[in-house]
């Protein structure tokens, strides 16, 4: 199993001290937190894209920029891009740019993206956000693979013998499809041969499941070998402590923050209390034993080959967030690595640019 940390670069008060910090001190997290990731061992890191109050998530392909001057060899994500809301043009810009200074270790995983403040500031609605979505990654990926392309569509001006410079060091990159609500997603990614990566985070799994499933469907139906499909989950926090009571301790008052952020926002609110949380989500809360127990369960159910796990402290003490993760990478991704063989990330049947990750495989 391929293990990533990933952010959305939430911006508010600390959800135990009630500490807010500027923007400045929160991307200076983010990027040390991409450090430390390479110097456990993680496979990759992400950066997802938002454009909405708590998040200053805007700008992916800045915040990676920035985090592959200081790393070497870790994988660079995005979760999502949104290409729903971007000219592809400017994507593949911005995106082939940050392919070639990270010396290829770029993917993608693209979605529509939710929120509403999307529609205000990009004037895509519930309406068209899927068909922009559908286009948006067509024409990405053409412009991505070739030198010269001619082109119409609906929701830009069209193309003739365009070019798209600079030119990306991988000649393909691997993109998978974010998944959390819709057949359209998995559909399109079943479509073009590509990998789809399970939010995993909102609901118990098995609404995450069906859309797996139905991923594995549309795979077969396109006629593909089913042995290639690839997947991806997500999982709605992670605390590893060396005892479950220590872990459930420090997380209570992480787990209470969060359900009054979930009411007072009205997002979905799937889980009635802390234990209920903990037995019912993705969430991997617990000893070491118990957390990869529970990604086996998960994998049982999903067949995931990778795995992302959330790289902010949600409120945890610095001492205690490192710990955690000195236990997941020191006592549970060896265990996971072992137990759950993955193939390599990057582009299918391509060597990815970089050495093995420290703790891996």
């Amino acid at each position: 199993m391929k293990i990533l940390q990933l952010t959305l670069i939430t911006h508010r008060p600390d959800a135990v001290t009630g500490e807010l910090v500027s923007p400045a001190t929160r991307f200076a997290q983010v990027v040390e937190s991409a450090r430390v990731a390479e110097e456990l061992g993680f496979d990759g890191f992400a950066v997802g894209e938002r454009h909405e109050d708590p998040f200053i998530s805007s700008s992916p392909p800045v915040v990676l920029s920035h985090i592959a001057a200081v790393t070497d060899r870790i994988r660079l994500f995005t979760g999502v891009t949104t290409l729903s809301l971007l000219d592809p043009v400017r994507a593949v810009e911005d995106y082939s740019t940050l392919d070639n200074l990270s010396g290829g270790r770029l993917e993608l995983i693209i979605g529509k993206g939710n929120g509403a403040a999307q529609a205000q500031l990009f004037h895509v609605t519930p309406d068209d956000q899927w068909d922009r979505n559908t286009e948006g990654y067509e024409l990405f990926r053409a412009l991505w693979r070739s030198d010269s392309v001619t082109w119409t569509g609906r929701f830009r001006p069209s193309l003739r013998d365009a070019k798209v410079l600079p030119r990306p060091l991988q000649p393909e990159i691997r993109t998978w499809h974010g998944s959390a609500t819709s057949p359209a997603s998995v559909e399109l990614a079943a479509l073009h041969g590509d990998p789809v990566f399970s939010a995993n985070v909102t609901h118990p799994i098995e609404p995450y499941a069906r859309l797996i499933d139905h991923y594995r469907q549309a795979w077969v139906e396109n006629g593909r070998d089913p042995a290639d499909a690839v997947v991806g989950a997500g999982s709605a926090g992670v605390l590893v402590a060396p005892t479950s009571q220590e872990a459930r301790a420090l997380y209570a008052p992480i787990f209470a923050a969060r359900k009054e952020f979930t009411i007072r926002t009205g997002l979905p609110d799937a889980f009635t209390d802390l234990d209920d949380f903990i037995t019912r989500s993705s969430a991997l809360v617990g000893s070491p034993a118990e957390v990869i127990d529970k990604v086996g369960r998960y994998h049982d159910r999903l067949g995931h080959e990778v795995l992302h796990i959330s790289a902010d402290s949600d409120g945890l003490t610095p001492a205690h967030h490192r710990r955690s993760l000195d236990l997941f990478a020191g006592e549970v991704a060896p265990a996971l690595r072992a137990a759950f063989p993955s193939r390599p990330l990057g582009p299918v049947g391509a060597t990815p640019v970089g050495a093995t990750p420290v703790a891996a495989h």
